[in-house]
């Protein structure tokens, strides 16, 4: 040791004596931390984060180098030289950046749009909170019903939605080896199959209890194939929904719930409505009504043909009286003159008579249309159209889905459009598609149909009810006055809740919340 020098032995006798007394206190070695990074500094990591936030969402690490290179950049924070792109790249990590694909959220473009807000508060939100009590809840693990019976039946909800799978989906993202090669793949994504079923949280999959019968439909959809899902393929499904419920479901009430696309809309192709009406009473001999479809003897559409009689894709149509209405206290009000009319037998009254008929002279007077159609938010009595068109019989009319349920007593209950995440089948159709991803591939249309049915039976009930539940938590964030950016964010810290906390919709109401 006295060959090191005394200072070097007089500090390994310290040590040693030190260790002796306590080897817990172990002295730190400070070599590599002579440097430090130049974004330890705060106000340059703050400088360059605001930089990168300026510049929009498509950013590059060479953005920091070029930032930093600037004269005025390096005289500000006394840096001696620029930076390389190795080390831009390090520091993108550090201040929280990650290369990664944008992560998606809800539709912006009509979620918060106000007529759909206003169905929501005031028309579907109402019609749910009437109904949970009477649903079931669930324990903790979704196994076990909880709560008190209900003083009368209890009501199940029935979610339909429709969904399709592709022959070609396949899982992208994996643990690959260095050395792996790549390998030829199908192009495109293959044959596809189209889904529509019906989920409850109670029983899951609308099916009989042997599983003989079941309101699932499966086909080719496109033009070339068996079509698309028009309202009369609906009506067929809601029709073997119905027959499976009041066989095996007898003794509770049903409720079905579908979103708000106009296939699901749909009225009678007579039923009343202001959308084309014309302002002003037709002309004698000109006859103005509904449109329908000609179809010929196998109920198929006919179409039009051209003066040379080569068929079109224009379908043909035909001209049908328009439903009659009523007024407020209930008695019927014709909307074509009686055939003995002096003047106008059998024609079209026109939205002005049928105005000045409800008593709303000064709305008769107003003029055709706006613009468009694309009246002020709010308006009601901007012009003829608007005024008739909000008139509380023009509004109830019933589509034809909703009359052929309630036709048989089962209430029929639309989503609000843009608002999937209230529709928790959304999630079983994302988690039967990942498991379909896990069966090897292939390009036949017999393996696609027959994964497609193995994945969805592979969704568990515990895990239908807890997507149930979290749908039930965005509903209950919303009927508290949550936009659908707070309720995202709700439901996702208090996911083990059924619903969302009293006191978070409180602070949420503070200021600086």
């Amino acid at each position: 040791m006295t060959s090191r020098g005394e200072n070097v032995t007089f500090h390994d006798k310290k040590w040693t004596q030190a260790f002796l007394g306590n080897r817990e206190d172990l002295p730190h070695n400070l070599y590599g931390t002579w440097n430090v990074s130049m974004l330890d500094d705060e106000d340059l990591a703050q400088t360059i984060h605001l930089h990168l936030q300026s510049l929009g969402p498509y950013i590059r690490a060479q953005d920091i180098v070029d930032f930093i290179k600037l004269p005025e950049t390096l005289a500000q924070f006394k840096l001696k030289k620029p930076i390389s792109l190795a080390t831009a790249q390090r520091w993108m990590k550090k201040i929280g950046y990650r290369w990664t694909t944008t992560p998606t959220g809800q539709y912006v473009d009509g979620h918060e749009r106000p007529d759909v807000v206003n169905y929501c508060q005031n028309i579907f939100l109402p019609s749910w909170m009437s109904i949970e009590e009477r649903t079931r809840k669930w324990t903790a693990d979704f196994v076990d019903e909880v709560g008190e019976q209900p003083h009368n039946r209890r009501t199940v909800v029935w979610f339909h939605d429709e969904s399709t799978f592709y022959a070609n989906d396949r899982r992208k993202l994996r643990w690959v080896h260095k050395d792996e090669k790549a390998v030829p793949r199908a192009k495109g994504e293959g044959a596809s199959l189209m889904v529509s079923d019906l989920i409850s949280a109670d029983y899951g999959w609308l099916r009989s209890p042997d599983k003989t019968k079941e309101a699932r439909v499966i086909f080719k959809a496109g033009i070339n194939c068996e079509g698309y899902f028009t309202n009369e393929d609906i009506l067929k499904q809601a029709t073997t929904a119905m027959d499976i419920l009041a066989e095996y479901y007898p003794h509770e009430d049903h409720k079905l719930v579908f979103d708000n696309a106009s296939t699901h809309l749909m009225r009678s192709g007579t039923a009343l409505s202001a959308r084309h009406m014309p302002k002003n009473t037709k002309a004698v001999g000109e006859f103005w009504g509904a449109d329908l479809p000609v179809l010929d003897n196998d109920g198929k559409q006919v179409y039009q043909r051209d003066k040379s009689g080569k068929l079109t894709r224009k379908p043909l149509k035909r001209k049908v009286p328009m439903d009659d209405t009523r007024f407020k206290d209930g008695s019927p009000q014709k909307l074509y003159f009686a055939d003995d009319h002096p003047t106008h037998p059998r024609c079209f009254k026109g939205m002005a008579v049928l105005l000045a008929e409800r008593g709303l002279v000064k709305e008769s007077k107003l003029r055709y249309e706006c613009p468009g159609f694309k009246c002020k938010p709010g308006a009601t009595s901007c012009c003829c159209r608007r005024a008739l068109y909000t008139q509380p019989d023009f509004v109830a009319v019933e589509s034809l889905l909703e009359a052929h349920c309630q036709s048989r007593n089962f209430g029929v209950l639309f989503l609000p459009k843009f608002h999937c995440e209230l529709n928790f089948i959304e999630q079983c159709w994302g988690s039967a598609k990942r498991k379909y991803r896990e069966f090897p591939a292939s390009s036949k249309e017999a393996d696609l149909g027959k994964n497609l049915i193995s994945s969805l039976g592979m969704v568990s009930l515990v895990s239908m009810r807890k997507y149930a539940c979290r749908a039930q938590r965005f509903m209950h964030a919303y009927h508290e006055g949550l936009n659908g950016k707070d309720a995202a964010w709700a439901c996702k810290k208090y996911r083990g809740h059924r619903v969302i906390p009293s006191f978070l919709l409180a602070n949420l109401d503070k200021p600086n919340a």
